[in-house]
């Protein structure tokens, strides 16, 4: 059983990464907010009793499930208003991006120059924007294996799929963002 202390620094920790994490699948920053604060209160309302050990795979499965709900509720929600705006005939512009205004992590301490510092950001940005274009199951696959660093079963568990298909999706998609990384005359 994990401690509160355990609990809260677990949450303290993944808590950037699994606000990426819903910014790219969600692409809205309050939304991301939301799913990744009511990832975090399922965790500790239902699984604190659990041990820490289980929190990484617990909490991205929960987080999964979250994201999961709010599309659907987007797909309702949508459903609604485009039935209902054809009454009104009022225009909205949607074409607002929040990865565009993203702010980047703080230059670090390891004492680059300002100019590597711009550089770093512009190729971390042109990263994260062709990770939004993958595809969504290439995409959830690549941030849990890569940035969550959660092994092939977890990652399978948590999409609910099979470990082949998990190794598939994430083949794919570091070969997409290899491909779309070099058009732009980018080598990691």
């Amino acid at each position: 059983m994990a401690s509160r202390e355990e609990l809260s620094g677990f949450l303290a920790a993944v808590e950037r990464r699994a606000f990426k994490q819903a910014v790219f699948a969600l692409r809205d920053d309050e939304s991301a907010l939301d799913a990744v604060q009511d990832a975090m209160m399922k965790l500790a309302e239902k699984y604190a009793d659990r041990p820490a050990e289980e929190f990484p795979m617990l909490f991205q499965r929960i987080l999964q499930n979250v994201i999961r709900d709010m599309f659907r509720r987007r797909k309702v929600r949508s459903t609604w208003t485009t039935l209902l705006s054809s009454f009104t005939g009022a225009d909205e512009d949607d074409d607002y991006d929040p990865l565009d205004n993203m702010v980047i992590d703080e230059p670090s301490e390891l004492g680059r120059t300002p100019e590597q510092n711009l550089e770093q950001s512009e190729v971390m940005a042109l990263i994260e924007r062709e990770i939004s274009r993958l595809p969504a199951r290439q995409r959830e696959a690549f941030l849990m294996r890569y940035w969550e660093e959660l092994d092939i079963a977890e990652t399978a568990a948590v999409m609910g799929c099979s470990e082949g298909s998990v190794k598939t999706h994430c083949s794919r998609a570091t070969h997409a963002l290899a491909a779309a990384l070099k058009l732009r005359g980018i080598k990691l």
